[in-house]
């Protein structure tokens, strides 16, 4: 089985955007535990006061198949190895296995430590034969391995061998600058297997773009180790990334690396380390994005409607991922029928369904070309459809509102204030609300004109607002799309409003949002009664 060595905890952290604290370390741990790696790399905890308290709470985690490792460097030139802070800081976490890096490139050794080579590879041997004897599992990487190799070959293979004599029971060889291309791996690996027993690993870094595809040739090349990070997080381009390493060797290469029936949670633990990392999840990331399953074309719809594989090259469902059509003036009525049949609205059962789909596909088109864009709004295409297969209730009918801003003094803030009348079932409600702008007014006087009528609003709330221009060289005048994501606690959904006016624009997906709040709770009673 190849070895997962995770470290997103380490030198994923390194990231710029990525922010963890040391609880939501142990919780990334845990989750990273369940999943199946074999390694954590948990942080430095000679470095910071985060990572040491790391080790204490994690200390107190009974996990099941990972090992945690403590990260580090090799001592220091002036010290002897019992003496140096950071290899016993390594010792002082408990954690059963040190990771340390020393530097394998005669750059390094000679400009950033200033001692002579022969000093570099005593320093290597002494620090991993320090932590062999306390009892540690000693897993050594070789710091710039690849670009060391490539300016003094003799001397990068010494490095390892002087880490082969101090006993580290894994060598890793680390691309550290990202700069190596795949095909220059072979022939480094060919000669490091002449001089190295212990078993090989492989870091590699993302400048390049080739973190993956270099991991994966390292295992080819014999490699039985392999680090890196979940999403790729990791310092200037990130780590390899396991969320794509993990399924090609698994299901692509048949080279196992956690439990088969763990596989099917990629996409979930992908996406509980972006949230925990208060990082947006990347869509179009390979095997775990909102993307990687996505079709949007009519031809690809249509194809792969009828046998997946012609536009996929593993079924959604083996990584935890999922097929998803998006409608746009690309879709055909393949994507339509598909889109709606999501929604639970069989077209096909419609007596005129080919000129109630051609009327859908017809509208799509007309208000894409107006601006209107579905792929994140896919609760307004829901009740487009709806509308126009007569099957979409009106829960409300607007009478008027008016939206005054205005700002009293030069010290005092800006205030909102809506004012709406709406009519539910020949009933009129007129009802006013204060905001800390138009929009948040509007919303807030809309909601509380309708909780009456409908108190399950209640329960719902705005949780994205994003405003598009969509004409620049019209500036003020130009039309703009307004995205809205809204939540009651369970579901998320999105609308879309487009107007050359934002406030009427941010009217249409308010509307759409609150019809489809009522449009699901509709949804659930009949369930219920069934």
């Amino acid at each position: 089985m190849i070895q997962i060595f995770d470290t997103t905890l380490r030198d994923g952290s390194q990231g710029e955007g990525v922010t963890l604290s040391s609880k939501d370390k142990v919780r990334v741990a845990e989750a990273l535990d369940e999943f199946g790696v074999h390694y954590i790399e948990g942080g430095w905890p000679g470095s910071n006061p985060k990572d040491i308290e790391f080790f204490k709470l994690i200390n107190d985690v009974r996990l099941k198949t990972a090992k945690i490792a403590a990260f580090g460097s090799t001592r220091r030139p002036e010290n002897s190895a019992d003496k140096d802070p950071n290899l016993n800081a390594i010792i002082e976490t408990g954690s059963p296995v040190a990771t340390i890096f020393g530097k394998s490139w005669d750059l390094h050794v000679k400009d950033a430590l200033r001692i002579s080579p022969e000093q570099n590879l005593d320093i290597i041997e002494d620090s991993c034969r320090y932590l062999k004897k306390r009892g540690k599992e000693v897993i050594y990487d070789a710091e710039h391995f690849f670009d060391g190799y490539k300016e003094n070959p003799s001397y990068a293979l010494q490095t390892i061998e002087a880490a082969q004599r101090g006993g580290a029971d894994i060598i890793v060889l680390a691309d550290t600058n990202g700069g190596t291309l795949t095909h220059e791996l072979a022939p480094i690996f060919a000669e490091v297997k002449k001089r190295i027993t212990r078993p090989l690993g492989i870091h590699a870094h993302n400048d390049s773009d080739c973190g993956v595809a270099n991991s994966i040739e390292a295992v080819m090349c014999g490699a039985v180790h392999v680090q890196g990070s979940i999403n790729g997080y990791g310092e200037r381009c990130g780590n390899a990334n396991l969320c794509s390493v993990i399924p090609i060797l698994h299901l692509k290469l048949g080279m196992p690396c956690v439990p088969d029936d763990h596989i099917r949670h990629l996409t979930e633990l992908s996406r509980y380390v972006s949230e925990l990392a208060n990082m947006a999840h990347v869509m179009n990331m390979p095997f775990v994005g909102e993307s990687a399953f996505a079709h949007k074309g009519g031809i690809h719809v249509n194809a792969v409607m009828k046998n997946p594989k012609t536009y996929e090259h593993i079924e959604p469902e083996t990584v935890g991922n999922m097929r998803r059509v998006l409608v746009s003036d690309l879709s055909g009525k393949s994507s339509i029928l598909y889109k709606a049949s999501e929604f639970g609205i069989d077209l096909s059962a419609l007596e005129d369904r080919s000129k109630k789909t051609k009327e859908v596909l017809k509208r799509l088109k007309e208000l894409e070309h107006m601006g209107y864009q579905f792929e994140g709004a896919e609760s307004s295409f829901e009740i487009l459809i709806k509308k126009l297969i007569g099957t979409f209730d009106d829960y409300f009918s607007l009478e008027g509102f008016r939206v005054i801003t205005e700002k009293r003094g030069p010290k005092e803030h800006v205030l909102s204030e809506a004012t709406i009348k709406v009519t539910v079932d020949g009933e009129k409600e007129l009802t006013a609300s204060e905001g800390v702008g138009p929009v948040n007014a509007l919303d807030r006087a809309l909601r509380k004109a309708l909780t009456i009528f409908y108190p399950t609003l209640g329960e719902m709330r705005l949780v994205d607002y994003k405003v598009r221009v969509l004409d620049t060289k019209k500036a003020t005048e130009a039309l703009v799309r307004v995205l809205i994501q809204s939540t009651d606690g369970i579901d998320e959904w999105g609308t879309v409003g487009v107007s050359q006016n934002l406030m009427e624009a941010s009217w249409l997906a308010l509307v759409d949002s609150i019809s489809y709040k009522l449009m699901k709770d509709e949804r659930n009673k009949r369930r219920i009664k069934r």
